[in-house]
């Protein structure tokens, strides 16, 4: 399912993240649950790239590229030693074949045009090189909070895999990622704070909600290829550029 094209998602992703990261801090990756496969895969990714990641970046902040909407956040990442730039990615300011690994999470739905996407993503990662990503799926689980953050899209799975076998890309792994959404009252409830009361929601999401989700996160368990994604509502990914 898609947004009302009426709506300019940059402009919508710019405004909701910039305020969502302006009165917080930045989250050490080692803190989330994919670290341990970040980890696994720096002794071989010098040159690495991540994309949209906020001020919870998954890749160790010093020696990395970003590339984010908000200049909050590259201000942030740029004062921790990262190389930091405003920028879309639709449009990365890199050479081709430039990394070994890039990381995308919660990134390309927020994306009209994906195949712009993963065209750029495919470009700038050396053959060979390692794509990690997450994305939301089934049309079916569409709600209105999708709607509040600038999402433009939940995937098809089979469609999913077909996108990125068009660019180049093989699942190698993937794992059921993010929060599992399932009380509607609670979620209409966190949207109407969102649209009506924003500077108060994201004061109680960065000091409140995120915390607690950081001590309860799950550790991620990954399967050959792409899951059985029956009732799953997100999936992370680890993709090969062939």
């Amino acid at each position: 399912m898609n947004i009302p094209p009426s709506r300019d998602l940059t402009e919508v992703n710019r405004d909701f993240y910039d305020a969502l990261w302006a009165d917080t801090y930045v989250e050490r990756p080692e803190r989330f649950n994919t670290w341990g496969l970040v980890a696994g895969l720096l002794p071989q990714s010098p040159a690495r790239l991540e994309v949209g990641p906020g001020l919870r970046p998954r890749l160790p902040v010093a020696g990395t590229d970003f590339i984010d909407l908000s200049a909050t956040a590259v201000a942030r990442l740029n004062a921790l030693g990262g190389r930091a730039a405003e920028g879309e990615i639709t449009a990365l300011p890199f050479a081709t074949g430039r990394f070994e690994l890039v990381a995308a999470f919660d990134v390309i739905e927020h994306v009209e045009d994906d195949r712009r996407v993963f065209g750029e993503l495919a470009r700038v990662l050396k053959p060979g090189g390692v794509l990690l990503c997450s994305v939301p799926l089934h049309a079916s689980h569409w709600t209105s909070f999708d709607v509040c953050v600038g999402h433009a899209r939940r995937y098809d799975p089979a469609a999913l895999r077909r996108l990125l076998a068009e660019h180049g890309f093989v699942i190698e792994q993937s794992a059921v990622f993010g929060m599992q959404p399932n009380n509607v009252r609670l979620l209409d409830y966190g949207v109407r704070m969102l649209t009506q009361r924003r500077r108060q929601a994201m004061r109680w999401y960065n000091r409140v909600f995120m915390p607690l989700g950081m001590l309860f996160q799950k550790k991620l368990k990954f399967f050959p290829g792409l899951l059985n994604t029956d009732g799953v509502h997100e999936v992370a990914l680890v993709c090969r550029r062939g």
